[in-house]
């Protein structure tokens, strides 16, 4: 059996529910037989190896663990987990990759090995150990936040008509996956223009578990952000709006009466400046940031550089015409050869009739 695929498939239950720690699954396993499996979640505080051990018991020694991640080395809210591990009597770990945390960095295998426990690290589920603490791996890595492009869009790369815009571009089904999509990330940007249009709650609708609340944010110039809006009533604390200099100091005193943070970030063309989001979310340790814009924040996104990931619906319509808003719109580029390259392009079947493209800027290739 693939204890190894169990673990990762523990793994998951974690997403959404760990952030900023990574989603890790632990399976104890001696003579043939599971003794112990664990899930970390940020409420239970405890880490996956210590609820496998947990349940384990006596039966932890001699045993063989796998997991999906490094053990920890270093002390957090918890001691560390290589540690706890050695003390059980654990024989041998087995693990999908290293822990990219420089706290960690090797260092909990490191542990291990001095105490004379066997570590092996299987290869063929690195990639997809990676992949479900995507945005664990790339703050690590970087010290920012993972950013996605979401998108909803036509065949021909529309997302609004010039007059009509009542129902919904995708199906149902669609949106139910968006909200799995946006349960996983900590935070989710939109613009006034948007907001202001759709008057949308930017909540997590997917009724699953989070370590912390989704933080609402709004790229908003002169705080134009109604009092009113849904997304300003509905403020408990998880709604950040980024303005810039010129917006009414009344306006602001306004927004924060009501429970919402507002941060000067002034950027160019007299817009907040999308960087400096991203740097705020990386200070507060938000691990990744979900866009849900218009045309024009979109491609003020990408042409910012900050969207490392794009993941675009896509339904079986034609809007045509000119005035049909396009996914991305602004100033674009001049010529082809000057094109945006996405890498790592994969396609996800939604419905019958509905597919999301996912695919990544080349910085985050290979």
């Amino acid at each position: 059996m693939d204890y190894l695929r169990e673990a990762l498939e523990l793994a998951r239950q974690g997403l959404g529910r760990t952030s900023p720690n990574p989603a890790v699954g632990a399976v104890l396993v001696r003579g043939g037989e599971v003794v112990g499996r664990g899930v970390h979640t940020w409420a239970g505080v405890k880490h996956a190896e210590r609820l496998a051990l947990e349940q384990a018991g006596e039966h932890a020694r001699g045993a063989t663990l796998y997991i999906n991640l490094e053990p920890c080395a270093h002390e957090g809210r918890t001691s560390p987990c290589a540690e706890a591990l050695i003390e059980a009597g654990v024989a041998k770990v087995v693990a999908a990759t290293e822990d990219p945390n420089p706290r960690v960095a090797g260092r909990g295998f490191a542990l291990l090995r001095e105490a004379g426990v066997e570590v092996e690290i299987d290869p063929r589920h690195r990639a997809e150990a990676e992949e479900i603490n995507m945005a664990f791996f790339h703050f690590m890595r970087t010290g920012l936040p993972l950013v996605t492009l979401k998108s909803a869009v036509t065949l021909d790369g529309k997302i609004a008509a010039p007059e009509d815009n009542s129902g919904w571009i995708t199906s149902e089904q669609a949106r139910a996956h968006v909200q799995i999509i946006r349960h996983q990330h900590d935070a989710i940007l939109s613009g006034i223009g948007t907001v202001a249009a759709d008057n949308p709650m930017l909540n997590d609708r997917s009724g699953l578990e989070r370590s912390r609340p989704l933080l609402r944010i709004v790229a908003d110039s002169q705080l134009r952000l109604p009092l009113d809006s849904r997304i300003v009533e509905s403020c408990e604390n998880d709604v950040l709006v980024f303005c810039t200099s010129i917006a009414p100091p009344a306006r602001r005193a306004a927004l924060e009466g009501m429970g919402v943070e507002v941060i000067v970030a002034d950027g160019p063309g007299g817009r907040p400046d999308l960087r400096r989001i991203v740097q705020v979310l990386a200070e507060r340790q938000y691990l990744s940031l979900m866009i849900e814009a218009g045309s024009k924040l979109n491609w003020a996104a990408l042409e910012a550089g900050i969207v490392d990931r794009i993941f675009f619906y896509y339904a079986p319509k034609i809007l045509g015409g000119m005035q049909s808003l396009p996914v991305a719109g602004g100033l674009g580029r001049r010529s082809r050869t000057d094109a945006i390259h996405l890498e790592r392009v994969r396609l996800h079947q939604i419905t019958e009739t509905e597919f999301a493209v996912e695919a990544w800027t080349p910085r985050e290739a290979g």
